[in-house]
């Protein structure tokens, strides 16, 4: 695997035209379980064909049992600059339930671990909305990263995807089904809770500590340019988007054997312009509509503000004070819902 994506790195050098990278993210898997041998390899290839920034943010996502202290020990001798720790509870009946290879103890004490090692950029991901997840429960999740002094939280609401043991559960009446109603009041609750304790709501799941936004999300909801690399992974470079082959045996063949492993797609004026309207009702910094204009033209600036009126008028839209139209607290309970009625109808 580790050979078929260093292949990857090189053929796709030419990629970006940018060729100086800001944010390097190991993730989508469970890339802790690479040892610092491995990352060290990883990182060389890149630094082959692209310019890392010297201030570069490096993420490792990571599980937190994989975070044993001579593996953080020995990651301290790679470039890895920051850590983003899938602790989602620190309950152990919910850790259970959601089906996690960690334990709560492992949840704590992994935390410790890599901030004991010296690294302070840190973010760490809970979920919410899920039978087992009462208030209180989840007022403790949360006071117990403040209290760690975690200056970057990322938190997403449980959700039932087809084809999974949580779906045939709940169909099954096993376990009952996600409430909407409890999703919604705990979202509340995180904003308040994350906001009153010195966080920045800066994208619709991120909360940052002043300064501390992740380079990797804000570029992504900024639509900057980026390159995925490996099974599954995702590429978008403005004027089309590409997905790789998700099965690994296929992905290693396919590098191996010199054969297409990616889909990709060209991107219509259309769908450039709803992919903007998307990720930037997901931010605190909104959608800019001189943006929209000198990129997608006049019409297309008419069509969001005939469209965003009724939003307004409901106070789920507001303007910024430097003209930018973003949603309000009450709004991000349906950003998708907001942006979905903005988009631009493709034939």
């Amino acid at each position: 695997m580790l050979a078929a994506m260093q292949q990857e790195i090189v053929k796709r050098a030419h990629y970006l035209a940018d060729k100086q990278v800001h944010s390097l993210y190991f993730g989508g898997g469970t890339p802790s379980i690479l040892d610092s041998e491995d990352i060290l390899q990883l990182i060389g290839t890149v630094e082959k064909h692209f310019e890392i920034a010297p201030d570069a943010e490096i993420t490792l996502e990571a599980n937190p049992d994989d975070l044993t202290a001579d593996k953080v020990r020995a990651f301290r001798h790679t470039p890895i600059n920051r850590f983003s720790i899938g602790i989602q509870s620190f309950f152990e009946e919910d850790l259970r339930w959601m089906n996690r290879a960690h334990n709560a103890g492992e949840a704590d004490s992994s935390i410790k671990r890599v901030q004991d090692a010296g690294f302070e950029n840190i973010t760490c991901d809970l979920i919410y909305g899920y039978p087992l997840l009462t208030d209180e429960k989840w007022k403790s999740n949360m006071q117990k990263l403040i209290a760690m002094d975690i200056p970057h939280i990322s938190s997403y609401s449980m959700t039932v995807e087809n084809r999974t043991a949580l779906a045939h559960f709940v169909k099954e009446g096993k376990t009952p089904a996600m409430s909407d109603a409890q999703s919604a009041e705990q979202m509340m609750m995180l904003i308040e809770t994350l906001t009153d304790n010195g966080f920045e709501h800066y994208e619709i799941s991120n909360f940052a500590k002043q300064g501390m936004y992740a380079k990797h999300n804000t570029n992504y909801w900024k639509s900057t340019h980026y390159l995925g690399i490996g099974p599954s992974a995702h590429s978008f470079n403005g004027a089309s988007r590409s997905w790789n082959v998700a099965n690994n045996a296929k992905y290693i063949a396919a590098l191996r054997d010199n054969i297409e492993f990616q889909e990709i797609e060209n991107l219509t004026q259309e769908d450039q312009f709803n992919e903007y309207v998307m990720t930037a009702l997901r931010t605190m910094w909104g959608l800019d509509l001189q943006k929209v204009e000198q990129e997608f033209g006049y019409d297309y600036k008419q069509h969001i503000l005939r469209e965003s009126q009724r939003f307004i008028d409901g106070q789920e839209l507001e303007y910024t004070s430097e003209g930018k139209l973003r949603t309000t607290t009450k709004g991000k309970l349906m950003t998708d819902h907001i942006a979905s009625e903005m988009f631009v109808l493709v034939d």
